[in-house]
Order: structure tokens, then C-alpha cells, then sequence
């Protein structure tokens, strides 16, 4: 195993770098994610190194500095071609469960020890040798989420969404002491004993996974998200069909999950939980316009009525309104009418002698119907209307 997270560290951009500048050092550890998904085949995203020691002076050393946090003891620093996150080898202990940790330097096996799950907790030395708490190696073969203490979610309750977020990245199945856990923290009221920001911040993760659907999925089945916001998978996979690379699966997963809460309470939820402002109104009106979208696309007939019905949509609230009806003509908003464009503008208009103001917009948005519908193919067509 650690042969293949060397080699597979050393392909990523500067990641042979990094190794060849720590060279053999004995007091740093590659770990967490890295070594998990190297050895599970896939390409890792980052480097994590632990030192027993300085790690703004070891991120000195890599590269340029770019955040450090002293609280936590951790920096990340840019080399090129990647960030690199290094942290002090640490030791961590709650005042309260929810409150976040407090931290003392500690060991490579103290370090590991105050990780999330088994799987996160594995590291990899410079010279090959593996470390891992005991049954990591055993989970991540079994592809196996299991938490490393009882009172693990206690103490940070946002590990419950780290959870779902893993068990949908990786495909693992929740070990059984687990997943009971997980449900005695909900039910006796862990996530609220941290701040809306922390799990603002964990649902956003979540909407960034690769499959955020999947993840919104998982999230639901362990009871995290509020009542009324239940993952409506079909309904989602159609929607998701149909979106654009310039949309947001994410926020089109948790707009089809939501469908069915009110406007306000939706927003009021994701206001408390910290969702940055343009964010929170894509979720919001995609899940609340969606359904009146799709009455107005079912109605059309021609493809300026689908522009005039989608025109100043998100792509998300176009694609979602589609999968409840009207595919074809989101697909085509979607595809291409959103792009059409007019050769003419205002000033052709001006120097036609059509005073600038609310008439001329009527004539441009006319021209513009017209070349939608197949009537005006050219400039002097568009002109032509336009001038009508």
C-alpha cells in the first residue's frame, strides 16, 4: 500500500516536489485522505502532512505560505501545481460536546487517534512504513465507515455529515455500532449544540461531492436534514439530465429535495445555517419556481414563448421545471434559445430615428421573437421588424 500512495502523490502536479524536498525525514506523515484514496485506487486531491513539530516552518520550506491557522496548529501552503496542507501533530480534547476541540502538540498516534473514522486515520512515512489506528486497514478493505470512540459525534457533531458525505464519495457501508450512534446523536439533539455556520458549512460540502444527490440521500437516511426535505431521486436524476456544465448539481439536488417546503421556511433554514446569499436564492427559487415554470413551458408553443417564459432563470430552476413536464422545451432553452442573440442593438435603431426609451425595447424584444421563431435569419430581417 504505501508504495502505490508514494507513486500516486508523486504523479499529482508538485506532489513529486514535495516529496523530493522532505526527503527522508522521520518527524512527517502523509495521511487522512490521501493515503485512503491512493490506496483505494483513486487519484488523491491534495497532500496532508502531519509533523511532530513546526509546520509553519515545515510549509516554510515547501512553498509559499498561504493560511495559518494557530489554534489548530495547521497551514497550507502553495507549491506549484497544488495546495499542501501541513498540521502540527496534535492532541485534542472537548470542554463540551459541540464546542470545538482544544488542541496541544501530541504524537503521530495521538493524531491519528483524534480522527473521524478508521479509514481517515492512516499515514504514511517517508520511507514507506504505514500507520494506522487499530482495524483501519481492516475497514478500508471492507470499505467500512466506523468511528474511533463512543462519544465521537458527542464531541463534533459534524462528523454526522462528514458521514453521509463518505459513505456517497466512497460507496462504504456505515459499520453497525456506527450508524446507531450516529441516530442516538441525532435523536438526543447533537447538531444542535454546535453553531448553524459549522453545518452551513458541512451542507455546503456536501452539495460540492461529486454526487451531491447521492450524499443529500445519505444525509436524509440518518435523519439530518429538517422535516419536509426528503431527496426526490427520480425526479433529481431527470432534472440533472437535463442541466448545462454552467449549472450547479448541487443546488439543483437540494432544490428537488426541498420542492415541497414553503419559500420562506426553506430560506430561513439556509439563512440560519449560514448559506452564502447567492447560493441560498439559486436553492430557493429553483425549489419554489420550478413547478410554475413548468405550467408556463407546458404552454408554449413557440420557441420565443419558451424564451419569454425561461428568460432570466437559473439553469437549475430551467432544468428542474423540465423534469416535472416540459423536457423538450427546457432542453431546448437550455441547449441553445438562452445563447440567441440579436445583430442589431440600440444604435442602429438611434440612427434609424427611433427615440431611445421603453419603445425601443419593445422593438428589439420583437426582432428578437422574430429571429427565435425562424423569421428574421439575418441582421436585415431583424432590422426590418425591428422598424415595423
Amino acid at each position: 500500500m504505501s508504495a502505490a500512495v508514494l507513486a500516486a502523490l508523486r504523479a499529482l502536479p508538485g506532489g513529486g516536489a514535495v516529496l523530493e524536498t522532505l526527503g527522508r525525514r522521520q518527524d512527517v506523515w502523509i495521511v487522512g485522505g490521501a493515503v485512503r484514496d491512493a490506496w483505494l485506487g483513486h487519484r488523491p486531491k491534495d497532500i496532508d502532512l502531519v509533523v511532530e513539530g513546526d509546520a509553519v516552518a515545515l510549509a516554510g520550506v515547501l512553498g509559499d505560505v498561504q493560511e495559518v491557522h494557530d489554534r489548530f496548529g495547521t497551514t497550507t501552503v502553495a507549491v506549484p501545481g497544488m495546495l499542501v496542507n501541513v498540521a502540527t501533530a496534535r492532541t485534542e480534547s472537548y470542554a463540551r460536546p459541540g464546542a470545538l476541540p482544544d488542541v496541544r502538540p501530541g504524537t503521530l498516534e495521538d493524531d491519528l487517534a483524534r480522527r473521524d473514522f478508521t479509514v481517515n486515520a492512516l499515514a504514511v512515512d517517508l520511507a514507506g512504513g504505514v500507520h494506522a489506528v487499530a482495524g483501519a486497514q481492516a475497514d478500508l478493505a471492507a470499505r467500512r465507515l466506523r468511528v474511533l470512540h463512543d462519544g465521537s459525534f458527542a464531541d463534533d457533531p459534524t462528523r454526522l455529515w462528514r458521514l453521509a458525505r463518505y459513505a456517497a464519495r466512497l460507496g462504504f457501508g456505515i459499520e453497525e455500532r456506527t450508524e446507531r450512534l450516529a441516530r442516538e446523536a441525532v435523536s438526543g439533539g447533537a447538531l444542535t449544540t454546535v453553531s448553524g455556520a459549522r453545518i452551513g458549512r458541512e451542507l455546503v460540502l456536501a452539495l460540492e461531492e461529486p454526487d451531491a444527490l447521492a450524499a443529500l440521500v445519505a444525509a436524509h437516511e440518518l435523519e439530518l436534514l429538517p422535516a419536509g426535505l426528503v431527496p426526490r431521486r427520480g425526479l433529481a436524476s431527470r432534472a440533472l439530465e437535463l442541466l448545462p456544465r454552467d449549472g450547479h448539481r448541487g443546488i439543483l439536488a437540494l432544490a428537488a429535495t426541498a420542492g415541497a417546503v414553503p419559500a420562506e421556511r426553506l430560506r430561513a433554514w439556509l439563512s440560519d445555517l449560514s448559506v452564502p446569499a447567492r447560493e441560498r436564492e439559486r436553492i430557493v427559487l429553483a425549489a419554489a419556481g420550478a413547478q410554475p415554470l413548468s405550467d408556463t413551458l407546458s404552454a408554449a408553443r413557440r420557441p420565443s414563448e419558451i424564451a419569454a417564459a425561461a428568460r432570466g432563470s437559473a439553469p437549475e430552476q430551467v432544468a428542474l421545471a423540465g423534469a416535472l413536464g416540459p423536457a423538450g422545451a427546457a432542453r431546448a432553452w437550455l441547449q441553445s434559445l438562452r445563447d440567441v442573440e440579436l445583430e442589431i442593438s440600440g444604435a442602429d435603431l438611434l440612427a434609424e430615428g427611433i427615440a431611445a426609451g421603453p419603445e425601443m425595447g419593445l422593438r428589439l424584444g420583437r426582432a428578437l421573437a422574430a429571429k427565435l421563431d425562424g423569421e428574421a435569419p439575418d441582421r436585415d430581417a431583424e432590422l426590418s421588424v425591428a422598424l415595423a
